[in-house]
């Protein structure tokens, strides 16, 4: 057999081998992002959350979607897109899907993450004094609206003793604008036998200070409650980082 034909047939097997060596480390996770998975949740049962990065805790989430392929650059490619967790959280399914390597189930367990927050914070307002327990009412609705990319309007309803008796959203708008209807917040207010009402809906832009339609908006409200004997405690706006009261301002 001639040296030309020789190498010729040996070629195939060269390639061959090539394939063989790199498809399993792609199909399997190496022992060191299994290791890396160990260490991270014992480090986040010793220490909580103060002891890992915001990355690191995407990554726990991560793991339960994604059981066998390391997730750390996933993890900070959604972290570059959005921002930090609480975006990554937020974000609109659609929005995530773009992000490469998130698929269903990625967006399934940050759905569940952001739900149980939600409920979380809730929890501890419902069925309580929310004038006495205003810090954990903010923190309720920072959780569930500062990082939203369109407007929402929701309204917190109390009995006479100012416990809260239900937390309902009533509209939902474009990036700077939502309607709100002032005879349907009455009929509602009266529907529930509320006496008194909290407004809340967030700026995506993240400035919360009030716009004039803001301002136009609440005083329509207010006519329109007042008639019926419920009294408007405050609006609060939501922004990104911070919030602002009606009440505190003296628009109210």
């Amino acid at each position: 057999m001639s040296d030309s034909k020789r190498a010729f047939e040996e070629q195939p097997q060269l390639g061959f081998a090539v394939v063989e060596t790199t498809a399993p480390f792609e199909r399997t996770t190496p022992e060191f992002s299994k290791d890396h998975r160990r260490r991270l949740r014992d480090r986040f049962m010793r220490a909580g959350a103060a002891g890992l990065n915001e990355y690191e805790l995407l990554e726990l989430i991560l793991f339960r979607a994604i059981p066998r392929r390391d997730v750390k650059p996933l993890a900070k490619r959604l972290m570059a897109r959005f921002g930090d967790i609480n975006r990554v959280i937020s974000a609109r399914p659609a929005l995530l899907l773009d992000v490469d390597g998130v698929g269903e189930a990625v967006v399934q367990e940050l759905k569940i993450v952001e739900a149980a927050a939600h409920s979380l914070a809730q929890a501890k307002v419902l069925n309580t004094d929310v004038l006495s327990s205003w810090s954990a009412l903010m923190t309720y609705c920072k959780t569930a609206m500062a990082h939203r990319e369109t407007e929402q309007f929701r309204i917190l309803f109390l009995d006479r003793k100012n416990v809260l008796i239900a937390d309902e959203e009533q509209q939902k708008g474009t990036v700077d604008h939502v309607p709100v209807y002032p005879r349907e917040v009455a009929k509602r207010a009266l529907e529930l036998n509320a006496s008194a009402l909290i407004l809340v809906h967030n700026h995506p832009s993240g400035n919360p200070e009030p716009s004039q339609a803001d301002i136009d908006m609440t005083q329509m409200v207010e006519q329109a409650v007042n008639a019926i004997g419920v009294t408007i405690h405050d609006h609060v706006i939501i922004g990104a980082e911070s919030d602002s009261s009606f009440r505190a301002l003296g628009l109210l």
